[in-house]
């Protein structure tokens, strides 16, 4: 029997670790850019989409609390469709887990290099970020616990650096003058809804928990619980950070620096050493996020097997007695995780995005996925199995509301066919590999049981 070894502690952590810690970091200028420079429209829209993750994660903790069993968002799926399941398994291992992880280790290449000083090239970043990824598969594969005991302490170093900012920046800051801006330049509604995609990026990763739902004590109670305070406490902090930042540095200068304004900004707080101390902080802070990904994507692949899902299920769900997870899922996530990462570094050293990166179109289409769970608790609440009309009809509603926005993001890349066609092979691929492969065996093991079934009874006529 699996051992439960997360408590609500770890599973709220999970939320505000992955969400927090590298997208706040790199993307409030591009926020500041798309808005013009005006920091009172960034909050609204920062508030504005974090509509699809607070009313998402109430909804997705309704599946939560109806459901223990592994595979997370692709258990819950599973009750209405396993086809449909299967299509958002894929697409998770495939696309979005390694997609994001993959940015998410060269975000800590980036502000490594900062950190000591190394030639800021995009060949330096992602071999330190593959380097860093590389040693949190083995941690977390060797050792459950100190992968949590990790999440754990990475999520609460995040935080200080960020409340260090936002208490800082208001009080040494300007905020009149950043709000106020008078250099505010006037953005239409196209480039209002471009701004999305960044702060889904900033937001993404809280779907990650439901990985390890299967893992986490008193599950039923606690992963709604985590779902609901988490995305919360990232809003505030969010808010806080880029009223704070902007404060600081001031809204133009945000823009103008780039990724380089946090080290800007820590400079002129703490001055040159202490600045160096909140890189270290920014770089473990974007660590635990990496470990959060690793930590939940390693597990993806066993799910799907557990479910005849994947080619070879057989080998790759049977768990190591001695780590407590399959092996073969996590050489899985890691293969999958290294070639996204090679074709991140492609795509950024030969500049064949304009903007953005791999992870955006991916983090924008998971939230087609979550639609099709939130129209389902309308449909438990329609049968009578979600008594409560706010939760069963208003927040998943909300919910539908809220993945639109972001989803609208996606049609403003300029890639946003490309992406789109990948999305679609693999959902695809996964339908017909289901319909063809696991169903069929499913049907067979099915037939086979009711062959046992019926030569029993005929055995108890006969005697």
């Amino acid at each position: 029997m699996k051992q439960k070894e997360y408590g609500l502690f770890t599973a709220i952590t999970m939320i505000v670790g992955i969400v927090i810690g590298s997208g706040i970091f790199f993307k409030s200028d591009d926020i500041l850019n798309y808005t013009g420079g005006s920091v009172l429209l960034g909050i609204f829209v920062f508030t504005f989409a974090a509509i699809s993750i607070i009313f998402g994660s109430l909804t997705i903790a309704e599946l939560a609390s109806r459901n223990s069993k592994a595979g997370g968002v692709i258990t819950y799926a599973e009750e209405f469709s396993k086809p449909i399941a299967c299509a958002i398994g894929w697409f998770q291992v495939f696309l979005y887990y390694p997609t994001i992880t993959a940015v998410v280790a060269w975000v800590a290449g980036i502000y490594t290099c900062l950190l000591f000083g190394l030639d800021m090239t995009i060949d330096n970043q992602v071999a330190l970020g593959c380097a860093y990824t590389v040693g949190l598969f083995i941690i977390n594969i060797l050792s459950k616990k100190l992968g949590g005991h990790i999440q754990n302490a990475t999520t609460i170093i995040k935080l200080l650096p960020l409340i260090l900012f936002a208490i800082l920046g208001l009080i040494l800051g300007d905020p009149g003058a950043a709000i106020n801006n008078e250099n505010v330049k006037t953005v239409g509604t196209a480039s209002i809804i471009t701004a999305l995609g960044p702060i889904a990026f900033s937001f993404d990763g809280w779907i990650v928990a439901s990985a390890i739902g299967s893992e986490v004590k008193n599950s039923k109670r606690n992963l709604p619980l985590a779902f609901i305070f988490g995305p919360l406490i990232v809003l505030l902090v969010y808010i806080a950070y880029f009223i704070g930042v902007s404060s600081l540095v001031g809204p133009q200068e945000v823009i103008a620096l780039g990724d380089e304004h946090v080290n800007i900004a820590a400079t002129v707080l703490f001055g040159s050493f202490g600045a160096k101390i909140i890189l270290i902080f920014v770089v473990i802070s974007v660590l635990g996020t990496v470990n959060g990904l690793v930590l939940g994507g390693i597990r993806l692949p066993q799910s799907l097997a557990l479910r005849n899902m994947l080619p070879g299920s057989k080998k790759i769900a049977k768990i190591n007695e001695e780590y407590g997870i399959s092996i073969i899922s996590a050489i899985i996530s890691f293969v999958v995780f290294a070639i996204w990462l090679v074709a991140h570094y492609v795509t950024q050293k030969y500049g064949l995005l304009s903007s953005g990166d791999v992870s955006e179109i991916s983090i924008a289409f998971s939230y087609a996925m979550y639609i099709y769970l939130y129209i389902n608790v309308i449909s438990l609440a329609k049968k009578g199995e979600i008594k409560n009309k706010i939760r069963g009809y208003i927040i998943p509603s909300l919910a539908i509301c809220g993945s639109f926005i972001i989803l609208s993001s996606a049609f403003t890349n300029q890639l946003f066919f490309v992406h789109l066609s990948i999305c679609l092979l693999i959902i695809l691929s996964a339908i017909i590999f289901y319909i063809e492969v696991a169903q069929k065996k499913e049907d067979k093991l099915a037939d086979n049981d009711n062959k046992v079934e019926v030569e029993v009874e005929l055995e108890k006529e006969f005697a």
